[in-house]
């Protein structure tokens, strides 16, 4: 069996493919990434696998945007940290979801569960379900920020924020008005409970809101420099890599 990690903190991916030696030494690790961007490229410069470990937050992002731009076939089993309604919903439709760390037994049952999808048909039919799941809209995305301020606290709307950046592990709401608010989540943090059609995670610093894109410019070595609505001065840069990502977000 070949398999393929995708998984962006190295250890992490060495216990992955230890325990999958210890369960079964005939498998073949086919090859070890840890980003949307690095998946696409092999995806597009390689014959699938017959089974893909696939953790949810690589990176670069979420690895949902790996499915946006690519046509995947082959099972999945998705690693991490998730609410337990995002669980019941992976086991409903009979695609394995393990919490990390990842334990021996859970591993080897998953293992013996992928052996039933023989049809590529049915598994990526079920790929493409569970992906609507987890990017459902509605109430699992933040639609206000509740902020305490001095006695109290204000109320910021989402559809106000024209980005979000990152500094000094501090991040900080920009709204279209120019205010600026500092706020007790980590990008990461931010990245999953903001609407994905609504905000593009351009890099490590900064998450965009769609509606506060003025323009796009092609930049040094295939990079992208966008600028913001009422915002010029401020540059945003998108790496070569996720340039694709970009416009297949904004393409949509």
């Amino acid at each position: 069996m070949k398999i393929l990690i995708i998984e962006d903190e190295q250890r992490n991916a060495n216990r992955l493919q230890s325990l999958l030696l210890e369960i079964n030494p005939d498998i073949v690790v086919v090859d070890i990434l840890e980003s949307v961007s690095d998946s696409v490229e092999w995806f597009a410069a390689n014959d699938e696998p017959d089974l893909i470990l696939m953790d949810v937050r690589l990176a670069d992002g979420l690895c949902f945007e790996i499915f946006s731009v690519c046509t995947l076939t082959a099972p999945v089993i998705f690693t991490t940290a998730y609410d337990e309604y995002a669980i019941r919903a992976f086991k409903v439709n009979s695609i394995d979801y393990l919490l990390k760390p990842i334990d021996k037994v859970e591993l080897a049952s998953a293992l013996d569960k992928y052996k039933q999808f023989s049809s590529q048909n049915q598994t990526g039919a079920m790929i493409s379900s569970l992906v609507d799941i987890i990017k459902k809209p509605g109430a699992v995305y933040r639609s206000r920020f509740l902020i305490p301020i001095h006695d109290g606290y204000k109320t910021i709307i989402v559809q106000d924020i024209s980005y979000i950046y990152s500094e000094f592990k501090v991040s900080h709401l920009v709204l279209a008005s120019g205010e600026i608010q500092a706020i007790l989540f980590t990008m990461d943090e931010l990245e999953e409970q903001l609407n994905p059609d609504l905000f593009f995670r351009a890099n490590r610093q900064h998450l965009i809101s769609i509606n506060s894109i003025k323009s796009i410019h092609n930049y040094f070595n295939g990079k992208l420099k966008v600028i913001l609505n009422g915002l010029e001065d401020v540059e945003i840069y998108i790496s070569r890599e996720k340039a694709t990502l970009f416009k297949q977000w904004l393409d949509r």
